[in-house]
């Protein structure tokens, strides 16, 4: 049987064209999965999620519990290596705008069915009118 690498998680940068690795890695498949709608990909009609179709609005405090639904299912179907374990409402703003905190585990080698936690991750996700961001940390930072 052939070794798995102790990180399988290597794709191409979005921004660089250059290889990315480990929990970078993990974290921008994250946001292609939160920027992709369901039907936008060709050969991939149910990849993606519901969030697109929840920016461009006013978002107001009645909109949060769904953002929260779709971004914990888009995770929980497309993304093996996070786990989600809590998110937290940080500002919402008149202007539509919505940070949240998102705790998980980070799971390196979900795709071959090892579900040892590596760490925890913390990413903060932020959704405006310029669409969805976020910015990570490892526990402890």
């Amino acid at each position: 049987m052939a070794d798995i690498p102790n990180d399988p998680s290597v794709g191409i940068d979005a921004a660089t064209g250059g290889t990315i690795t480990g929990w970078d890695h993990v974290q921008q498949s994250l946001m292609d999965i939160f920027w992709t709608r369901f039907g936008e990909r060709v050969m991939r009609e149910w990849y993606g999620s519901f969030i697109p179709g929840l920016l461009g609005q006013n978002i107001t405090t009645q909109d949060v519990t769904p953002f929260f639904v779709a971004v914990a299912s888009a995770i929980e179907q497309w993304e093996p290596r996070y786990r989600v374990t809590e998110l937290v409402p940080v500002k919402v703003t008149r202007t539509g705008e919505l940070h949240i905190f998102m705790a998980g585990e980070y799971r390196p080698r979900a795709v071959y069915g090892d579900f040892t936690v590596e760490g925890a991750r913390r990413v903060d996700v932020f959704v405006g009118a310029d669409g969805i961001r976020s910015q990570s940390r490892q526990d402890g930072q």
